[in-house]
């Protein structure tokens, strides 16, 4: 099953390699994981200038095939002078001279021409160099996105969608299908909360224009995504029982996983902290309940409201508040496996 997307004309396959996660995992790993995906029919692959040694380890390990596969990067810079400086480094560490899909990476504002920032020139004199194929962008921020709709200015938009996602996420995936934009669907199992990959791709299947890109780093996860390849997985009605129970569970006011939030001026996890009542509810309680996930909740205390949590999230999430209530349900838990234990 292939994906077109959109007016780019580029052709991947519905199976997507994400490569943010490589960056836990050694370069030779890197290499032979990489190698078994493309040999198995996954020749798209999407990183960024922010994912530290992620294009540095994709560049060693395509640089020989580098004409069989499509690659898609990203700049987080905000001025033009910064773009160009992204765009030579991320040639240079993926042994390119060209990015297939080159994407502005979660901007706070929707790059356009005549903006004033001259991102988006500087993207088209990168296209007109021939350094750049297509032009997109990510975001997680549901105004920005519908914004690049809006312009006409994209050929690609990559946000997070699954099958956790709410009618303004399907309203964005419909428009995109309508404007003929490729659209790119990133945390496809919702930072891990989905735990049924065959049931996330299948439910991703009924949409023929979005492609997912799943962040990989075990040999054990590449093997489920590429036995997708030849058996792609169609939605039964026990996949439309767990996702209709996932929905129940975790839709709302809940942490995605972005991890934008992040530094916290002193120190707590937010990211992990901030999702614990949902890991228990859905992964065996010894995994979590240790001393060490102990220490790290009970650092919540030590929140100064400071609001920064608050001005970088891109759902609007009352963060601190998020975290209070976290701890609350943390410190029930603790209290039953202490009982649990004594008895």
């Amino acid at each position: 099953m292939n994906v077109t997307l959109g007016r780019s004309g580029l052709v991947v396959p519905k199976n997507g390699f994400g490569a943010l996660p490589i960056q836990r995992i050694s370069t030779e790993e890197t290499i032979r994981l990489i190698h078994k995906a493309f040999d198995n029919g996954m020749y798209y692959f999407d990183t960024a200038r922010f994912y530290t040694d992620s294009e540095e380890k994709l560049g060693k390990a395509l640089h020989d095939r580098r004409d069989k596969v499509i690659i898609s990067t990203k700049t987080g810079a905000t001025t033009a002078e910064g773009f160009w400086k992204d765009l030579e480094t991320s040639l240079r560490l993926l042994q390119t001279d060209y990015i297939d899909l080159y994407q502005f990476h979660n901007p706070a504002f929707c790059p356009l021409p005549g903006d004033g920032s001259g991102l988006y020139e500087a993207m088209l004199e990168a296209q007109k160099q021939g350094k750049v194929r297509h032009i997109g962008i990510t975001n997680h921020r549901l105004a920005v996105a519908q914004q690049a709709i809006d312009s006409d200015m994209y050929e690609t938009l990559q946000f997070p969608f699954s099958y956790l996602a709410s009618e303004k996420e399907l309203h964005l995936v419909n428009q995109c299908a309508e404007k003929n934009i490729g659209f790119i669907a990133m945390k496809a199992l919702s930072g891990g909360l989905i735990h049924h990959a065959a049931t996330a791709y299948a439910y991703l299947a009924q949409f023929p224009g979005v492609e997912p890109i799943w962040g990989i780093q075990r040999e054990s996860e590449l093997d489920e995504f590429i036995s997708f390849q030849s058996n792609p997985p169609t939605l039964t009605d026990e996949m439309r029982q767990r996702i209709e129970q996932d929905r129940k569970e975790l839709t709302g006011d809940f942490c995605r996983g972005c991890g934008y939030c992040q530094p916290c001026t002193v120190g707590i996890e937010i990211e992990s902290c901030n999702r614990m009542y949902l890991f228990l509810r859905r992964a065996p309680y010894s995994v979590y309940l240790t001393e060490e996930f102990n220490q790290k909740m009970h650092q919540i205390e030590d929140c100064v409201d400071c609001g920064l949590c608050k001005e970088r999230c891109p759902y609007g999430l009352d963060i601190p508040n998020l975290l209070r209530r976290n701890l609350e349900d943390w410190n029930e838990h603790w209290k039953e496996k202490e009982k649990y234990l004594q008895n």
